[in-house]
């Protein structure tokens, strides 16, 4: 029996990159898995391939009923209507995993002294806000049934300085996540409701690696500081989401872990 049978999970940004791989890692393990994203076609725009029309057909490939909705996560009446269209399809939420947001605006312009108000804004609005957003709407399920699993995405950057002090805006909203996945754990502990969180490193998504030259991110040079001399994969993020959703994790919550290839470990 695969670990995750009749457990149902939920993946935000699961169209393309870690949400993808996490949500087909999960779907393998034996979950039902529903994907939230603001374009489910999203894995075309960076020419990532399927191996089925859509993300939903790969999860149902495996064996495992899926789903796709298209919301804005940053909005509370969007989001709530999502979590009813999965819970009414799928059944209560079990795992949810939260991928939605990135270093999404303008790195030239991600320094403190020069980051915009927009920019701060809509990085804390796809980052942390989603983050807290959909974990609202699980919650009444989880305690309802004490259990479930809630886990985060936040990043080396949270606790590491890029270069010049770069993305600034980014890291600070994604140390709100790791804030928010401890208070999370705290309040929720006793309703035997875990919540992690993944901080992954230099992941070369497909986004990542069509915008590399652009941004001066993710580079050659970028991968050989890094401890395991490579750059990491979507797959190697995933991974640590299934153990972490997983019954070998049922005495870990309100952790950080760090998947960075060693990353964390290099001085700036």
């Amino acid at each position: 029996m695969a670990e995750l049978a009749g457990k149902v999970a939920v993946v935000t940004g699961g169209a393309r990159g870690i949400g993808r791989a996490t949500a087909l890692r999960l779907a393998q393990a034996g979950a039902d898995v529903a994907i939230l994203d603001l374009d489910l076609d999203g894995a075309a725009a960076f020419g990532e391939a399927l191996t089925a029309a859509s993300v939903v057909g790969e999860i149902e490939a495996v064996g495992r009923r899926g789903l796709g909705v298209e919301a804005d996560l940053t909005n509370e009446l969007s989001v709530k209507s999502a979590f009813d269209q999965v819970v009414a399809k799928l059944g209560p939420v079990d795992i949810l995993v939260n991928v939605a947001g990135g270093a999404i605006t303008p790195i030239d312009i991600s320094i403190p002294s020069s980051m915009t108000v927009g920019d701060i804004r809509r990085n804390f609005d796809v980052n942390y806000l989603t983050a807290v957003l959909c974990s609202q709407a699980v919650i009444p399920y989880m305690v309802a049934r004490k259990s479930g699993t809630i886990i985060n995405t936040s990043t080396v950057g949270a606790t590491m300085i890029a270069a010049g002090g770069r993305l600034s805006h980014y890291g600070s909203s994604k140390a709100a996540v790791a804030h928010l996945t401890r208070d999370l754990a705290a309040e929720l502990g006793e309703h035997g409701i875990r919540v992690n969180a993944v901080a992954p490193g230099l992941i070369a998504t497909a986004r990542v690696k069509a915008q590399a030259a652009e941004r001066n991110l993710a580079s050659p040079s970028d991968a050989a500081m890094i401890p395991l001399r490579r750059l990491g994969e979507p797959e190697d993020i995933a991974g640590v989401v299934e153990f972490l959703a997983g019954d070998a994790a049922r005495y870990i919550t309100g952790q950080i872990v760090s998947v960075c290839g060693g990353l964390c470990m290099v001085p700036n």
